[in-house]
């Protein structure tokens, strides 16, 4: 590298800083990272999040609304070129048209800045006017997030992890091919690219198979979304038995320098560019999905929370921060699709996830950040209907089914009270789950007619937004 591309380098780096605590002295900024486990609705939550924070009529819990100090917010142009932006319009439009839809899922980073004019509260009220306050949504797939544990592994220990997941009971059937070819290879044999191939392509249809199947563990998360790196290096290696490293030019060596390249390449870029940048964090999950999915799922998505945490540089943001890196000050974990579930089983909802949560913590040995889970939906689908069958009163939900399209009531069946009873599954400590009866359906949005200053309707979203961004708009 030459003498003026250091300088270069040094110069872009000095106008970043002064950028950045220009912003934090005089137009304080937010970034939210927002990211979603497997099936999670991230694009339906981020839309229906930035309507409700531009028409507040049901965000009443958060309290800058509730006190009245929010003036006005608008959208503005992200400060990102190189990002592109999130298309909140023509999702929003799907999802409140006449014949409404859910919006197409995003398989990439995206963006999007809101900024809100805000009447400063306590003793600054009466000496400071109005401040403009920008929230910077950064949107990126969950497989993404996972694949920042890799950035701590070798090869080989990434290669023992995954072949021990794969042989897992409940894995096991799906890997079936990829486990069946590895028994061909020896790693220390010439690498022979056909075999390589192969064994990326069956690793890869484990990998999409796992999350078919509503688990959440999968990484690495390219090769579920690859884009324009299908096919390159960087995505043809597979995990491989422990056993001799061979020659310059064996397997093994070649799959070891092609992990290093994913993770240099990949994964390094995102984190630098991206990850690191993040100060406030909601992981979206979609826990009725794992419960439906069973005891393996669960444990999948304790294993995935602990992964999640491990990811995070706790702490809290002084304005040092913009110098030395920002550490996340607040993550979320929410469940979503709560309208698919009466009211009067969110607590037992939010109490599953405030229970794995815990557990994820222990494992992930974390501390530093303020850590909460909640049951949200992002947007409202179902009205709730109580029943009678069999002489019982059942509480239920009502929508339009979305294979069908008919209307039709659903009873879930009763989550236990106590948490502890559907998370001992993840220990295999049940041999029956929840006796069997606990089942979910999909609904289509709800046709909704928006009265003015109202956003679409949620469940907890207001609260969800106190929590991530309430203290930084006083």
């Amino acid at each position: 590298m030459g003498i003026g591309s250091i300088v270069d380098g040094i110069v872009r780096q000095a106008e970043k800083t002064v950028d950045e605590v220009n912003e934090t002295l005089f137009e304080p900024v937010i970034r939210l990272g927002v990211t979603g486990l497997s099936r999670s609705g991230k694009t339906v939550f981020i839309t229906s999040l930035v309507a409700n924070l531009l028409d507040r009529g049901r965000m009443l819990r958060l309290s800058s609304e509730a006190e009245g100090r929010i003036l006005s917010a608008y959208l503005q142009p992200q400060p990102d070129d190189l990002v592109p932006r999130f298309d909140y319009e023509t999702h929003l439009a799907k999802m409140i048209g006449p014949a409404p839809e859910w919006p197409t899922s995003t398989r990439s980073i995206s963006q999007l800045r809101l900024s809100f004019r805000v009447q400063p509260s306590g003793m600054l009220s009466g000496v400071w006017g109005p401040r403009t306050v920008h929230l910077d949504i950064v949107d990126y797939p969950g497989e993404w997030l996972l694949d920042l544990p890799l950035m701590k592994q070798t090869f080989a220990e990434f290669s023992k992890d995954a072949i021990q997941k794969a042989q897992r009971k409940s894995r096991a059937p799906m890997a079936q091919e990829w486990l069946s070819l590895l028994d061909q290879v020896k790693g220390e044999a010439e690498l022979d690219e056909v075999m390589a191939q192969r064994l990326a392509s069956a690793f890869t249809g484990y990998l999409r198979a796992c999350r078919e199947a509503g688990l959440s563990a999968c990484a690495p998360g390219r090769f579920l979304m690859p884009g324009d790196l299908e096919g390159s290096p960087a995505l043809t290696f597979s995990p491989l038995p422990a056993g001799s490293r061979g020659a310059r030019n064996s397997t093994m060596r070649e799959f070891e320098r092609r992990f290093e390249a994913y993770k240099s390449k990949v994964v390094k870029p995102f984190f630098t560019d991206h990850f690191s940048r993040i100060d406030r964090q909601i992981v979206l999950v979609d826990a009725l999905g794992a419960l439906h999915a069973g005891p393996a799922a669960i444990a999948d998505l304790r294993d995935a929370m602990t992964d999640v945490l491990r990811c995070f540089r706790p702490g809290r943001n002084t304005w040092l921060s913009t110098i030395l890196g920002k550490r996340v000050e607040r993550i979320l974990f929410a469940a979503t699709k709560a309208d698919h579930l009466h009211h009067n089983q969110h607590a037992a909802l939010n109490g599953f996830m405030q229970t794995l949560l815990r557990q994820a913590k222990d494992r992930a040995e974390f501390s530093g950040a303020t850590t909460a889970s909640m049951a949200i939906a992002g947007l409202r689908t179902t009205v709730e209907k109580t029943v009678q069958h069999d002489g019982h009163a059942l509480d239920c939900v009502r929508g339009t089914l979305l294979d069908s399209g008919k209307e039709a009531a659903m009873y879930a069946g009763e989550l236990p009270a106590d948490p502890r009873e559907m998370v001992s599954s993840a220990n295999g400590e049940v041999s029956k789950w929840l006796n069997g009866d606990y089942a979910v359906m999909s609904f289509r949005p709800a046709r909704i007619a928006l009265k003015p200053g109202d956003g679409p309707p949620h469940i907890r979203l207001d609260q969800a937004a106190e929590f991530l961004i309430g203290d930084r708009l006083k």
